[in-house]
């Protein structure tokens, strides 16, 4: 039978062949959960009688929505998590680490071939690792810490054609943008988006992260990245489709012909091209999330603002995806450059993305941010407008004061900076990791 990536992965996991629609019990290779969502598993583990996780090292929990914690009620779910921790013999990201999808990714959690869930919207991001990853609630979560295992539909499957050269200047953000817009918030519900194509070849881990991340906004269950061009420390068996695999929709789009792109408030698919954005005056910029804050979305930003400052006015915020990379920008300059230019740096973490804390905005404010979501109130106020764009284009609009292209105002970085082919890697490490479960 000729199947996608995601029946696959999905089918060993069931240790039965799993196609489109079914209903399977899998076996999880790991599960994640955050200072969101673990407390109420937690919770939710005791009442179900719990007394041990089925299988510590595949289980990680992580201190990244709220940390620092902003306050009482929140520290004590923090000291919660670590007591949990410390009990269990689980793994404990703390405050500082860095956020869930990078940590999951960087310390080698998550390996190709994987089902992995985590009690997260975007947690399909590892699907750039050739992996089936996807958000569970924490009930979900709690009967996994049991037993291992849980029940999972089998989704369709949408596959992205992309085929064409990169142009200069354009960013994986640029395209996940543009795919957004075009199949919507909803186009992809309960259905696994596979990219594919000569497009996807020359992209690196990072910004096949990117890609699949920003699947959660057409409502995708799972977004997986063929394994074709991945380079990865350690060896691994790259899972392809099947030729004549049933697909649910296949759509083919041409990077060649693609801009800058910028969601417009107040929805990731409100995406226009950056012309039609240019102008708008802001009155900050925020670099990070699991989108967008890692080492060379970092080093893009620094070569925009090498030598520059902020707009009067403008202010920029970043939280590095975590310590490893904000110590790599340490040590290669990165920070240097972007704090001379009026950068401020707060905790790796979510922080502002998600609106908790360190960076909320204040009624009427304009900001223009490298996150995947922008609904009404996302980084915190109903009454600020928010614009998504690239770690490039920010850097540029916080350096203008206006919505503007890097070439705008520093006509002088290099194009090569920005190709999908420049030398800078993250994440800048990947520890031993956990192996996958053995194939039946």
């Amino acid at each position: 039978m000729q199947q996608t990536i995601a029946e696959k992965i999905i089918s060993r996991a069931a240790r039965k062949t799993a196609r489109a629609g079914d209903i399977v019990i899998v076996r999880v290779d790991g599960v994640m959960a955050t200072d969101a969502t673990a407390p109420l598993a937690i919770q939710a583990f005791r009442e179900m009688g719990g007394q041990r996780v089925w299988d510590a090292a595949r289980v990680s929990l992580v201190l990244d929505h709220a940390a620092p914690a902003p306050n009482e009620r929140v520290g004590n779910l923090h000291a919660m998590m670590r007591r949990f921790a410390r009990e269990q013999g689980c793994h404990l990201y703390d405050v500082g680490e860095g956020i869930c999808h990078q940590l999951m990714v960087e310390c080698g959690h998550v390996r190709p071939g994987n089902l992995f869930l985590g009690a997260d919207s975007h947690t399909p991001t590892y699907g750039a690792l050739n992996a089936f990853s996807a958000g569970i609630g924490s009930t979900d979560l709690a009967g996994i810490l049991l037993t291992g295992k849980t029940w999972l539909k089998v989704p369709p499957t949408i596959k992205l054609e992309l085929v064409g050269a990169w142009p200069p200047g354009v960013t994986a953000k640029d395209l996940a943008l543009f795919l957004v817009g075009q199949i919507g918030i909803e186009g992809a519900n309960y259905q696994c988006v596979e990219f594919t194509g000569e497009a996807v070849t020359p992209l690196r881990l990072s910004q096949r992260m990117t890609l699949a991340n920003m699947t959660s906004e057409m409502g995708a269950k799972a977004g997986i990245v063929a394994p074709d061009g991945l380079r990865l420390p350690y060896a691994f068996e790259p899972v392809s489709a099947d030729p004549g695999a049933d697909y649910a929709r296949v759509l083919r789009f041409d990077v060649s012909r693609l801009t800058p792109h910028v969601a417009l408030p107040h929805s990731p698919d409100n995406v226009v091209p950056i012309a039609r954005a240019k102008g708008v005056k802001i009155n900050a910029g925020f670099i990070g999330s699991c989108t967008n804050a890692r080492l060379d979305d970092l080093q893009q930003a620094a070569a925009v603002l090498r030598g520059g400052k902020l707009a009067p006015g403008v202010r920029l915020v970043i939280a590095p995806a975590s310590r490893a990379i904000f110590n790599a920008a340490l040590r290669d300059g990165t920070i240097a450059a972007l704090s001379e230019a009026g950068a401020t740096f707060i905790s790796a973490g979510c922080g502002p993305c998600v609106g908790t804390h360190e960076g909320v905005p204040g009624d009427g404010e304009v900001v223009i941010a490298s996150t995947n979501r922008n609904f009404r109130g996302r980084m915190g106020n109903p009454n600020a407008q928010i614009y998504l764009a690239s770690p490039a284009v920010v850097a540029a609009s916080v350096l203008a004061g206006e919505i503007c292209e890097p070439r705008d105002v520093a006509p002088e970085v290099s194009d090569d900076l920005f190709s999908t082919s420049a030398t800078p890697v993250s994440p800048v490490k990947l520890m031993t990791p956990v192996h996958p479960l053995p194939t039946p």
